[in-house]
């Protein structure tokens, strides 16, 4: 039987359409700074959104306007902000309005202008793609599904002709994706067999992780799209997202095999993984690429979708909550291209560390080492926050991740309400208000992280429920008048051990990080879009007085308010005292702190109290660390 007849496995929690979840609280004003900030600007002085072929300008006309859209989409809608939504109808209108009469999204790639490939570069159109969607799913735009049904008749013609190559090669599931949407609102069978043939021409990830031949930094001659960290990003869903089609059970597996051998060789204490821009091992003076980081979130809520495991969300979280926050300024309008674990200074240096990316990367800017992550910054916070909570199939509500929000959405013939007030990922408590215009009884399930114990659910009138680790605890009644909810998600600090035996330490999903005293420089370019280094003002190379088997001896926690910016050094919600011992032979090596030490380590220098905040909130930090033996 075909793949085509087998038609798609039916997602296990499907997301809610753009708009039905909207941020609150610290959330909201997180993603209302990044609308003051490089996003919601962008297009008003960067040149290749400013004036992008995409657009009728004379500027990029390739991945970085799609790049843009895709992220400014949800970002307007989820703040419900008047000025970024009609920046992204213009741009949808002039794009629909020029679509070519042979079904072409976009501009036509031109050798003139350098371009080296088929004109016809398939790759742009599959980010086009996903902020059409949204922008349908927001608005209900009656254009978009007929528009894309055209580009797919193009693109089928065209795929008979010159297969996928280059960048679409290798980022073939994406475009399965809108294909998948697509067919799954119009039934047509033909949009599968298109899928089919993306999937056979696509680089094949399943078998590029079943055995990963990169098991170190790759070396100059290694260097090839295969080993790139944003395609890697991407594919981590490559063989879930074809599971709904072939409803073959090793491509669901592949999923947690991919992230496995990605944890094993290259992995990060924040979920992610090393490229800078290439595989780069796992010492934590290495980098990471922003882009990836946010593909790498964009992997994990289709996988969520797609598989429903609530262990992808603890990572989805642990990714946003750490290794997203922290490659930006906290005013959001300067970013890295390249973060590192152990971070202990940010300058332009031609010695530096970087597999194959250059002496700007570690910077913060507006377009540091190379644009493309100045135009895929923007999708990383509003797609979380447009994911944290999914349709599961038995026609309930299920929280994926937690951060405060309100979810609307119809439920049968009622309209339901949930409203989430929480400070978490920096408190332990979350209360829920369920509220149905009209009495309906549905599930409510509700995720508890792996990492937790003693997780305890309380609802109003019906006491307390225990709720197992790694798994969601269901709540089914009737819903009507405003019912409350209070899940408590105990968090405690654990030492993993990492490169060379050091320990990275965290709690819930937070990981910490030794706070690094801070002097910004400008380098270049206007405030606030300037570029700056970063400056230790304080030590960084100590090793931690600390037990790794027993960490919260050596550690006590304080609370502070959440403030305006929770995401900065001086915002910092959390503070962990420690001590520790100075380890003079631990040097700057290629602008980067050198190889750690082997723990556990010796030091005659004094003990001194440390300060370690949540990772996210650093802009200079140290997260493997040395422990005294």
């Amino acid at each position: 039987m075909s793949v085509q007849m087998l038609g798609l496995l039916p997602l296990a929690l499907r997301p809610l359409p753009l708009g039905s979840v909207r941020p609150a609280g610290w959330l909201a004003r997180q993603l209302r700074i990044q609308a003051d900030g490089l996003s919601g600007h962008l297009d008003e002085f960067w040149p290749d959104v400013a004036r992008s072929g995409w657009i009728g300008g004379d500027a990029e006309g390739w991945e970085r306007g799609p790049y843009w859209l895709d992220g400014v989409v949800p970002l307007a809608f989820l703040l419900d902000d008047a000025a970024l939504k009609a920046k992204v109808r213009r741009w949808v209108d002039y794009i629909l309005a020029h679509q070519h009469e042979d079904g072409w999204l976009g501009p036509v790639q031109s050798a003139s202008q350098g371009y080296q490939y088929p004109p016809y570069d398939p790759w742009p159109g599959f980010v086009m793609l996903k902020a059409l969607t949204q922008y349908h799913e927001a608005t209900g735009d009656p254009r978009i599904l007929p528009a894309m049904s055209r580009y797919f008749r193009k693109l089928e013609a065209l795929l008979a002709e010159t297969p996928l190559f280059i960048w679409g090669r290798f980022r073939w599931q994406d475009l399965v994706l809108s294909l998948h949407w697509l067919y799954e609102r119009t039934g047509e069978a033909w949009l599968l067999d298109l899928a089919a043939t993306a999937h056979a021409q696509g680089y094949d990830w399943r078998a590029h992780f079943q055995d990963l031949r990169w098991k170190d930094k790759v070396s100059p001659e290694e260097i090839g799209l295969e080993t790139h960290v944003v395609n890697s990003a991407m594919a981590v869903k490559a063989p879930g997202v074809w599971y709904r089609q072939s409803h073959d059970e090793e491509d669901r597996r592949a999923v947690y095999r991919a992230m496995e051998m990605l944890d094993t060789y290259h992995g990060q204490a924040t979920g992610v993984f090393t490229g800078d821009e290439h595989y780069a091992g796992l010492n934590p003076s290495q980098g990471t690429e922003l882009c990836a980081v946010v593909e790498y979130l964009f992997s994990l809520e289709m996988l969520i979708a797609i598989l429903g495991d609530p262990v992808l969300a603890d990572r989805l979280e642990r990714i946003a909550y750490n290794a997203l926050p922290a490659t930006f300024s906290p005013d959001m309008w300067a970013h890295q291209y390249d973060q590192q674990a152990n971070q202990v200074v940010c300058r332009v240096s031609e010695d530096h560390i970087y597999t194959s990316n250059g002496p700007r990367s570690n910077i913060y800017g507006l377009e540091p080492n190379y644009g493309c992550c100045t135009a895929n910054l923007s999708q990383g916070w509003p797609k979380f926050a447009a994911h944290l909570w999914m349709a599961s199939a038995d026609g309930g509500l299920a929280a994926a991740a937690y951060a405060p929000c309100t979810v609307a959405t119809r439920i049968g013939g009622s309209q339901v309400e949930v409203r989430v007030e929480t400070d978490y990922p920096f408190r332990e408590v979350t209360r829920l208000a369920v509220e149905s215009d009209t009495p309906c009884r549905f599930p409510l399930h509700l995720r508890i992280p792996a990492w937790t114990e003693g997780a305890e659910l309380c609802v109003e009138g019906e006491g307390a429920i225990a709720a197992g680790p790694g798994s969601f605890c269901t709540v089914e009644r009737e819903w009507g008048a405003r019912t409350e909810l209070t899940l408590r998600l105990p968090m405690r600090f654990t030492a993993q051990r990492r490169y060379h035996n050091a320990v990275a330490l965290s709690r819930g999903p937070l990981v910490y990080s030794l706070r690094i005293g801070e002097e910004w420089k400008l380098i270049g370019g206007e405030p606030p879009h300037g570029d700056w280094e970063v400056y230790p003002t304080t030590p960084w190379n100590y090793a931690l007085a600390i037990d790794p088997a027993r960490p919260e001896e050596a550690l006590r926690l304080e609370e502070r308010p959440l403030g305006e910016r929770p995401f900065s050094p001086e915002g910092a919600p959390l503070v962990a005292h420690t001590r520790g011992r100075r380890l003079p032979q631990w040097t700057l090596e290629h602008n980067a702190a050198g190889p750690l030490p082997e723990s556990p380590v010796r030091s005659d220098e004094p003990l001194e109290d440390l300060e370690l905040i949540p990772y996210g909130c650093t802009n200079l930090r140290v997260t493997e660390l040395p422990w005294l033996g």
